[in-house]
């Protein structure tokens, strides 16, 4: 694939196994996902940038446009907060490719306006560091976040690129002169160093792909070569927060920081494919996959400690202690999807279903004017509401809060939206492979000037019914690829020309001659389930979760009258989950705990039944919607009746 095409997406590698298909290509027309980036074009993007502009982290760019010598006193927000405005901007990008909103595009250019104002001569571009009062350039390489900030401004540039090439706003220029700085300050003959957080690479790779300039992949490479050698000074969580304990290509699984780790791998990943760098690729595929295997929650959210935002050890996945930062699950996502692009696996894109439903859609209120920073697994006490006209601290939040000090999640949630049709189906010289199920088209115009399209008609997640229909002839055969989840172990089925056949789980390809009208059908087992931990997992033995399709549900208190907590409760895994009214229920008791002195005690458990208290339909709420109805407590992983 040339890397001038057209095509506008997050991710365009040269080589690999499989081609994204770009806002250009596929339309997502109605359900799930159609609504949710609606609200997010609607209200998220502007609640984000109202806020951006009342906490005065856009104006720190008029401030150092300025040359105002009181800078240092009078910028606001965190070290990295210019990275926010980036991250507006890339969403800001993708919506306006996605629907040309015109007064999107006024924003979007009286933004970047300020942004290019405030740019160095000689290319630099920070608000925190450089100027009277603060901080030399690039004196904090561990905390100071400047190159991880270029980072997020070469992405947004890259979603102008591609989304209006040729656009007179100057977003690309500032950009380029941003990364050229950076090449000629971090080059072979420069700094010998590297970025405390990881997020440069995957830009300088992505720039590279926009502006075919080589140096831009050079540079990336000699980043991800530089980490875990020691570059970065030791902190109070070990080298490991940074990923600088030990090189990329020797790890064996994703560790530290777990934003850190998943954009350190996707830039990995990223260079790995340019450079045709087999050992770094499969370097970066035994990190996913001891990662997937031992580290992340049902949901798909990873990062189990709070205290340093990071990975746990292997197994430990306590429910209550979820950290699953939002941001984590956005970076587990990019990395999936590039090894996915590389190698075709349908695992990659059964990871991404599962964060996209249940930890990127969980952030964001139904509103979307409000969002969770962490995702836990289990509530125990009632949340109360964050203040809506303060920003709340980032995990502090029990409930979705307007807007927080470390406001990483909701533009991160806002860039992710605003692109994700670019995540739904691939090309290859055989046909298309759609990875993701939401109503829409797909069309892709292969290298001989043949066009492929075709409507999917779907009401997934809710109903197990994929229908393709092919909408153009072909006197060519070509393939269809269509990914069976892993979770349909059992009773999933393919329809082509009236013949039905069962499917298991991985790709299921029809190659044929298609005609305009003919269509294939996938069915999908919707029986709500039961899911239990791996024996490993201490913090969740003896419990269950339930399942139906790709959604995780959960307890959540405000649908059980009279009970105080969710804690209260045990499921009877002798019946399984039904589903009433298009609401998923389990079968529960009443359970009471005897008071005592000292916690612990030999002999009989100290739980003891309610005398009549079973529930025989006690209602679950989808993950991603709990706490949209007030405070509440909640558990996703329940403990079953002996």
């Amino acid at each position: 694939m040339s890397r001038t095409a057209s095509m506008s997406a997050p991710v365009l590698p040269i080589r690999g196994r499989l081609r994204p298909l770009g806002l250009g290509d596929v339309r997502i027309t109605g359900g799930f996902w159609a609504e949710r980036q609606s609200v997010n074009a609607v209200a998220s993007l502007a609640h984000i940038e109202h806020w951006l502009e009342r906490e005065g982290w856009i104006r720190n760019f008029d401030l150092a446009a300025s040359g105002d010598s009181d800078i240092a006193r009078a910028r606001r927000g965190r070290e990295f907060s210019d990275s926010e405005i980036y991250k507006l901007l890339e969403a800001m990008a993708w919506e306006i490719g996605r629907t040309s909103d015109e007064g999107l595009e006024s924003r979007f250019r009286s933004i970047v306006g300020r942004v290019a104002a405030a740019q160095e001569p000689d290319g630099y571009l920070n608000t925190k560091f450089g100027r009277p009062g603060q901080a030399p350039r690039w004196s904090d390489l561990e905390w100071g976040h400047e190159l991880y900030c270029v980072g997020h401004l070469l992405q947004a540039a890259v979603a102008r690129a591609r989304t209006r090439p040729g656009a007179d706003d100057g977003l690309v220029e500032v950009a380029r002169r941003a990364a050229d700085n950076v090449c000629e300050t971090f080059g072979p003959d420069g700094i010998d160093g590297l970025c405390g957080h990881a997020g440069i690479e995957t830009a300088l790779v992505e720039f590279a792909r926009v502006t075919e300039d080589d140096r831009y992949l050079a540079q990336a490479a000699l980043f991800v070569d530089r980490r875990g050698h020691g570059r970065l000074s030791d902190v109070e969580f070990g080298r490991e927060y940074f990923q600088d304990e030990r090189p990329v290509r020797h790890a064996t699984v994703l560790r530290g920081h777990a934003v850190r780790a998943n954009y350190l791998a996707a830039g990995a990943a990223d260079v790995a494919v340019e450079l045709k760098d087999a050992s770094l690729l499969d370097a970066v595929r035994t990190q996913w996959q001891n990662t997937v295997a031992r580290r992340t929650y049902v949901t798909g959210g990873q990062g189990s400690r709070h205290q340093d935002e990071a990975f746990g050890e292997d197994w430990v996945l306590p429910p209550d202690r979820a950290y699953s930062e939002t941001c984590a699950g956005i970076g587990s996502v990019m990395l999936a999807w590039r090894l996915l692009l590389a190698d075709g696996d349908p695992r990659y894109a059964d990871l991404i279903e599962r964060t996209l439903f249940n930890v990127v859609s969980t952030s964001p209120s139904a509103d979307g004017r409000s969002f969770f920073y962490t995702n836990t697994l289990h509530r125990r006490e009632l949340g109360t509401l964050p203040d809506a006209d303060r920003p709340s601290l980032r995990a502090a939040a029990s409930l979705r809060a307007p807007w927080f000090e470390v406001s990483c999640c909701p533009t991160n949630v806002a860039r992710t939206l605003a692109s994700l049709t670019a995540y739904v189906a691939t090309s290859d010289d055989e046909g298309l492979q759609l990875h993701q199920y939401m109503p829409g088209t797909v069309t892709h115009r292969r290298a001989d000037g043949r066009e492929l399209r075709v409507s999917v008609v779907t009401g997934y997640p809710y109903d197990g019914e994929i229908r393709v229909r092919i909408d153009t002839d072909d006197a060519q055969p070509w393939s269809l690829s269509l990914r069976v989840p892993g979770w349909a172990t059992e009773g999933a089925t393919l329809t082509v020309a009236g013949q039905t056949r069962p499917v298991g789980p991985g790709a299921v390809t029809e190659r044929r001659t298609w005609r305009r009208g003919d269509e294939v059908v996938l069915r999908l087992p919707m029986a709500p389930r039961f899911t239990h931990p791996h024996t490993r997992i201490d913090a969740v033995r003896g419990c269950v979760a339930v399942e139906r399709g790709p959604l995780v549900y959960a307890l959540e208190s405000v649908d059980v009258p009279g009970i105080e907590t969710v804690d209260e409760l045990r499921v009877d895994t002798s019946q399984a989950p039904r589903l009433v009214d298009g609401q998923v229920t389990v079968r529960c008791e009443r359970v009471r705990t005897d008071e005592h002195d000292w916690p612990y005690w030999t002999g009989p458990n100290g739980s003891t039944p309610v005398a009549g208290e079973e529930f025989d339909e006690v209602p679950l709420v989808e993950y991603h919607a709990w706490a949209n109805r007030g405070p509440s407590t909640m558990r996703v992983w329940l403990p079953a009746k002996p």
